[in-house]
């Protein structure tokens, strides 16, 4: 009877080597960087969608409390609408002003401006519609977006146009 010598472990394929682990660990390090250097992207990202959405809720509120200004020519003319003299003065309404510019809103929106521009149609100028008893309204609230460095130097904004008839 022949007995055979016992196979050296060389031939053994359990476990891994310590070369695979490094190798592993290397791999896993790249992807998690990648990850973490993502991620002040992603909140910068988030963060700008949070204030274009604050900024048009801001505009929106606006256009209502302007689509709500009486502007009637019976029983007895009545105008808290106004004109916009100029495209960059706020609307007036003899020599009041009706909608004032709100370089910065109270808090919790201190960061965001509002501008009211209101045009007459009376000339053509709403799209092409002339009508005398029709406004165009814009309201405009500007904010200043977050970016990799802090907040960006060059404002952001959204707009609502909207045209308004007289009662």
């Amino acid at each position: 009877m022949r007995t055979h010598a016992p196979v050296p472990f060389v031939n053994d394929q359990r476990g891994i080597t310590l070369v695979e682990v490094m190798m592993a660990v290397g791999i896993i390090t790249i992807g998690l960087s990648a990850l973490l250097a993502a991620v002040p992207v992603a909140s910068y990202g988030t963060r700008e969608g949070y204030q274009l959405s604050t900024a048009t809720f801001l505009a929106s509120e606006r256009l209502e409390q302007v689509r709500r200004a009486r502007w009637t020519s019976t029983p007895r003319p009545v105008d808290e609408l106004g004109i916009s003299p100029t495209p960059i003065s706020a609307p007036e309404s003899g020599s009041t002003v009706t909608f004032a510019d709100e370089p910065g809103l109270p808090a919790p929106y201190a960061d965001y401006a509002r501008t009211v521009r209101i045009f007459d149609c009376n000339n053509g100028g709403c799209a092409g519609v002339s009508r005398a008893d029709l406004r165009q309204a814009t309201i405009t609230v500007s904010y200043r977006p977050m970016t990799g460095t802090g907040v960006a130097d060059l404002a952001k904004s959204a707009t609502l146009t909207t045209l308004i008839t007289q009662r």
